[in-house]
């Protein structure tokens, strides 16, 4: 990058400004004083002193991005197997994003790409309660005494799950759907459940993280957060009002 640039980018002024610094022999990379524009600077190595004062490295912008994960994509940045990740789906080529949380390869939906490592750690961290809502379908009918112990929680092997809201919408031929809301995010969780009470998922997609919903999001398809948008995942906690979808059941569910 030109020195005249990564002096803009730092906030110390326009880039004619920062020229007219250089011509000035006012800035100094690495010891040296510098006069020429074309000069090359490495933001992450080199050390720039403008007056005796260290000029201060660029703030990294922050990137937050919604994509409704298709079915048939890995969650990360790179797969050694070199099957299709959530970073091939959306084309991405600007500065390193990474997943928030993950998704596994057969489930779709929701899911936050960012560079914000604090906002992943708010995110993510099961201490700050955020809510992850999935629409699922289950093969066959459990009964109620099983979902009710999906409610209360259940050891699923790596660890006993906290209580959930499970929520039955309706049938689909001759399984059962549900929408099923939890404050964790281990891997595969919400599948172990539904295992563990012998109704393994058919279909399973994330709806919702917090505040944020998937809205008119098509597999596939992903989008920038809107600042009033990370602000409430942020700050707003969650929304547990008007949760609930009408969604390909028909109809609005109702505890089973």
């Amino acid at each position: 990058m030109r020195l005249q640039k990564f002096m803009a980018e730092c906030g110390v002024g326009s880039r004619r400004k920062c020229e007219e610094m250089i011509r000035l022999g006012r800035v100094y990379l690495n010891g040296k004083k510098v006069t020429e524009m074309g000069t090359l600077v490495d933001p992450e190595r080199d050390e720039v002193i403008l007056d005796g004062k260290h000029i201060l490295k660029m703030k990294e912008k922050k990137i937050y991005i919604m994509l409704n994960k298709p079915r048939g994509i890995i969650t990360t940045v790179h797969d050694p197997q070199n099957r299709k990740t959530v970073l091939d789906c959306i084309g991405w080529k600007g500065n390193r994003i990474y997943p928030v949380g993950r998704l596994d390869y057969d489930t779709e939906g929701l899911l936050i790409l960012t560079n914000d490592g604090e906002f992943a750690y708010k995110m993510t961290h099961p201490k700050h309660q955020v809510e992850k809502e999935y629409y699922c379908v289950v093969r066959g009918y459990p009964t109620k005494d099983a979902v009710n112990r999906l409610r209360q929680g259940v050891d699923i092997g790596e660890f006993v799950t906290s209580p959930a809201e499970i929520i039955y919408l309706g049938k689909q031929g001759e399984n059962a759907v549900f929408q099923v809301i939890i404050r964790e995010g281990k891997n595969r969780q919400v599948r172990k459940m539904f295992e563990f009470i012998g109704h393994p998922i058919l279909f399973l997609r994330r709806n919702r993280i917090g505040n944020l919903s998937l809205g008119r999001l098509r597999p596939g398809q992903w989008r920038f957060l809107k600042d009033n948008e990370v602000n409430q995942l942020i700050y707003g906690g969650n929304n547990n009002n008007d949760s609930l979808q009408k969604d390909e059941t028909g109809g609005f569910g109702s505890h089973i």
